[in-house]
């Protein structure tokens, strides 16, 4: 392989798909991801340190119930292969870094996982390489440990290229004399079916112009549109600005929807009227809490890095404070609409974090489950996507789905999350209690249903 290369060189490599990727990380964001470079006529090699999921894919079979395994099979039949031997990056233009960024126990950014890539990383990195990561995570992380990681433990001499070096229009056979570091964070919207992903712009930041061009030729080989960025920095707050100003507004909704339900008012058709303005409106709704690993965690990762510049954020904080107490609300609706908790059986409609995904991550409805069980409830759940729940990073729960024609065995029955699949009537007439959160019931006249 060749290990040294021109701005021009590069991009016309990948304009010729002879530029190899490396894609780590083949979970929710990871794996869309590959099969879009894939289906652009890319050769990607998936790293994983989950040996299940690499066997499951090299079998070519999908664990995501989004991507049917047809896709997986096509992408192995053009070429794709899964691995967990790290060292076989050595033979990647491009590596790609789609790692979890979760929160540690007390709200500060874990980020264990990126550190441990990027060591992983550094020692097969050489003169021209791409680096980019995706993870979502605060300000500066790119320049203050993807960098130094990289210099620490890659080859001798090996430094991220800089402006310095940068490749210009005046000198187009200057070399790249280091790797090339980005941040471009992942847009992924799981259970979106209207949008098509190389429809949503790519937001890239390198730490260098030469590295920021480098990324926009590649991704811009699979997105309609690459929106090149001032620094890493820039690119990471980005994110952080899209899904704490979703964080804000949601916190506003579930704040509006206790006073509405205290005052007689239905929210939801309170924001459906604000909708019809045709200017400075866009509607969020109220649920049980947030899921997802962006709008519970992000905000916590930028409060966290304000704290180091001495900048509060309450308005901030506070949102994610009213966001994390609506399951307590839910639960104790619920706890005034049976009298008692104690020894009553509950059945949770849903535990994935949104409609028509197998996606876990920081859903409320887990949060339920551990509180109804606190107030002595017994706990069960239903989900189609979920046969059964295992550990998880920061739940202990491990059980199997309730076959729905159960439901009158339960004093009471809480939607927690909407699944098309749901036959919402017939569930209401089968509950003695039906506890609505997602405004499914919306028109049902029944004197078991109780909304929050």
């Amino acid at each position: 392989m060749k290990r040294l290369h021109t701005l021009a060189e590069w991009t016309a490599r990948v304009d010729a798909r002879e530029t190899r990727l490396g894609i780590i990380g083949l979970g929710y964001v990871g794996l869309p991801l590959t099969l879009l470079f894939v289906e652009a006529g890319f050769t990607v090699t998936g790293f994983d340190i989950d040996q299940a999921k690499v066997d499951s894919l090299q079998d070519g079979i999908s664990y995501i119930h989004r991507i049917p395994s047809a896709d997986i099979a096509a992408a192995r039949a053009a070429g794709f292969s899964a691995t967990s031997d790290f060292s076989l990056l050595r033979e990647c233009d491009a590596v790609l870094i789609c790692v979890p960024t979760p929160l540690g126990a007390g709200h500060e950014p874990d980020l264990s996982y990126v550190q441990h890539t990027v060591e992983a990383v550094a020692p097969h990195s050489f003169p021209g390489q791409l680096i980019v990561l995706e993870s979502t995570t605060y300000p500066g992380t790119t320049r203050e440990l993807v960098v130094p990681a990289l210099q620490q433990h890659g080859p001798v001499g090996l430094r991220p290229h800089t402006d310095d070096d940068s490749v210009t229009e005046a000198e187009p056979s200057t070399i790249l004399l280091g790797n090339l570091v980005a941040f471009s964070p992942e847009r992924e919207d799981p259970g979106n079916t209207t949008t098509p992903r190389r429809e949503i712009p790519k937001v890239i930041g390198g730490t260098s112009a030469t590295a920021t061009a480098a990324a926009c030729a590649l991704y811009g080989a699979i997105f309609d549109r690459t929106i090149p960025m001032s620094s890493p920095d820039a690119a990471e707050m980005t994110k952080l600005l899209e899904n704490i100003y979703r964080g804000v507004n949601i916190a506003l909704v579930n704040e509006l929807k206790q006073l509405c339900l205290a005052m007689g008012i239905d929210i939801w058709e309170v924001i459906d009227a604000a909708s019809t303005k045709p200017f400075g409106f866009q509607p969020f709704y109220p649920g049980p809490g947030i899921g997802g690993h962006c709008i519970p965690v992000d905000p916590f990762y930028l409060s966290w890095r304000a704290r180091q510049f001495n900048q509060p954020t309450r308005f901030i904080e506070l949102a994610g404070e009213v966001n994390e107490a609506m399951p307590a609300f839910v639960v104790d609706t619920a706890r005034r609409a049976l009298g008692t908790l104690q020894g009553k059986r509950v059945l949770l409609l849903g535990i994935a974090y949104k409609r028509d995904i197998d996606d876990l991550r920081e859903s409320p409805a887990l949060t339920l489950f551990s509180l109804f069980q606190q107030a002595g409830a017994h706990v069960a759940y239903n989900d189609p996507y979920f046969p059964s729940v295992d550990a998880g990073r920061h739940y202990s729960l491990k059980t199997t789905s309730t076959p729905l024609e159960q439901i009158p065995e339960f004093d009471c029955v809480l939607l927690a999350t909407n699944h098309s699949a749901y036959d919402i009537p017939a569930l209401v007439t089968a509950s003695r209690l039906f506890i609505d959160t997602r405004n499914a019931t919306r028109g049902l006249k029944s004197t078991n249903i109780v909304r929050c």
